[in-house]
């Protein structure tokens, strides 16, 4: 009897030059998989070369891995191969406010989020009774005045413990240290409570509010050490107007913060996002 195929997603940046899908196609054939689907995009800004590939194949991982090894180095990819389907495991940061994170729960417990969410993390003890309601374990790691660097060592340790491949801050209020934003390069993601760049510091839907700004939205986007400038995932925007109160402008806006991050964390487990620099490429 025949293997069963197993499904995988194949990832990809190289300088780009010609053959390259020809190659890839046929790295694929010498696997025996079949492309269920295949995007791909050429950044005329960096010169480089972007690929995401569905496809199925009977052989085992590592075996579908030697067998792509030779075309990875002719072209010098930066290149990943995944399981399909597998949950990426995800710790998520919140303070109080817990908009995001149930939005994020929600979406994991109906199914259509490919997450596994070992532990949520907390500066505060606000979220504690959401995070039992899904039966997730909680962690109050609470940062004092002069203890972020303690903190943030008991967060590495629980990020080591749990085997955690991706961070989510869902409106934490606390500037992760330059270190730690190395650290997370390309595997965390903020949600900014603005279409960027907007208002900045505290209540930002009354500073919007007293502006009389037409426009509000929310902005998810990869975690560098330069404050909210990371590269950009998914944004979205709606409209208002003069109408609208400040607390009104509050509820829109965290349905929009929600349903951003969301967005941003599914294409993220899905290895739909690829960075180029200071952008991202989106495969949706």
């Amino acid at each position: 009897m025949a293997p069963v195929p197993s499904a995988y997603t194949l990832t990809l940046s190289c300088p780009d030059q010609p053959g390259i899908v020809h190659a890839v196609s046929g790295g694929l054939v010498a696997a025996r998989g079949n492309i269920t689907e295949s995007q791909q995009y050429g950044s005329p800004e960096t010169g480089t070369f972007f690929m995401r590939v569905d496809f199925t194949a009977p052989g085992s991982h590592t075996e579908v891995r030697e067998t792509l090894a030779p075309v990875a180095r002719k072209f010098g990819m930066d290149w990943q191969l995944h399981a399909a389907g597998t949950p990426v495991r995800t710790l998520i940061m919140a303070s109080k406010s817990g908009h995001c994170l149930n939005d994020l729960l929600f979406r994991q417990r109906a199914g259509t989020l490919p997450v596994e969410i070992p532990a949520i993390v907390s500066n505060h003890q606000d979220l504690a009774g959401l995070a039992s309601f899904y039966g997730i374990p909680f962690h109050h790691i609470p940062v004092e005045p002069g203890g972020k660097e303690a903190a943030e060592d008991q967060l590495r340790a629980l990020m080591q413990d749990l085997d955690i491949e991706l961070v989510v801050l869902a409106r934490y209020m606390q500037i992760l240290s330059d270190g730690l934003c190395r650290d997370l390069s390309g595997r965390a993601i903020n949600i900014h409570h603005s279409f960027l760049p907007s208002f900045k510091g505290a209540r930002p839907y009354h500073q919007a509010h007293a502006r009389g700004v037409k426009l509000i939205g929310a902005t998810a986007h990869y975690v560098t050490s330069d404050l909210d400038e990371g590269p950009i995932i998914e944004q979205e925007v709606i409209r208002v107007d003069h109408a609208r109160s400040a607390p009104q402008l509050v509820a829109l806006g965290s349905d929009v913060e929600g349903r951003t991050l969301s967005k941003a964390v599914q294409w993220h487990a899905e290895h739909r996002v690829l960075l180029d620099g200071k952008r991202t490429i989106v495969f949706n």
